[in-house]
């Protein structure tokens, strides 16, 4: 864990990411699922800290689903179907432990809490929909508001995006953490002056969370 705070008893809102955060992502799957398809390079063009423009339009909604899969498509010599594009890129789609749920909803009775997720339409129909077979529940009900880029139209790490979070909802930045696994995407929140987790991977954010003593 890195990260940057004031004063932890100040803190009256928290912003999480999703994918890393909160739920499991495994960004190494889809890259699989895309090689198993015959796109051989696709580590080239899509990592977790570094993307092509077309993954970054798509995740500000610049372009649709159907322009992405075509886009996708066009990149294989062998043309696969829209839905094996879907499958593949929906593959890095885990699991949302229930601890996280309870985390969630301890959180919100002491303090505001957002979401602000990089995200895009073929994963945000693809989340809820799992989300909602596992707990039969609407996920946006566990937040003040939750904010995807493709809905947005900004994307972390703009620091534009973050002020305009800020700004509609009278956040105090010095009493705002925000949490992600995206060491940029932390840079970008603190350029604001928002406090900031760096959470790494095998951390749990409930114990992150309650080690930086922001949680009983």
């Amino acid at each position: 864990m890195t990260s940057s705070f004031t004063h932890t008893s100040a803190i009256n809102a928290i912003i999480f990411d999703l994918g890393g955060v909160l739920l499991n992502v495994d960004y190494h799957l889809t890259e699989q699922a895309f090689i198993n398809l015959g796109l051989r390079n696709f580590e080239q063009i899509y990592t977790q800290s570094k993307q092509s423009g077309l993954f970054d339009s798509f995740e500000t909604g610049e372009i649709t689903a159907t322009d992405f899969i075509a886009e996708i498509q066009a990149k294989f010599d062998k043309t696969p179907s829209a839905q094996q594009i879907t499958d593949a890129w929906n593959a890095m789609l885990l699991d949302f432990p229930p601890e996280r749920l309870r985390l969630l909803e301890s959180l919100k009775e002491r303090v505001d809490v957002y979401l602000f997720s990089n995200t895009n339409e073929l994963h945000f129909n693809a989340f809820n929909e799992l989300f909602a077979g596992w707990y039969n529940k609407d996920f946006s009900g566990y937040f003040n508001r939750a904010y995807y880029s493709h809905l947005l139209g900004m994307r972390k790490p703009n620091a534009g995006a973050f002020n305009y979070i800020v700004e509609t909802h009278g956040l105090i930045p010095e009493r705002t953490l925000f949490i992600d696994d995206t060491l940029h995407h932390v840079e970008g929140a603190a350029s604001i002056g928002l406090n900031t987790i760096h959470l790494k991977k095998g951390e749990e954010v409930g114990e992150v969370l309650r080690a930086a003593k922001i949680l009983a």
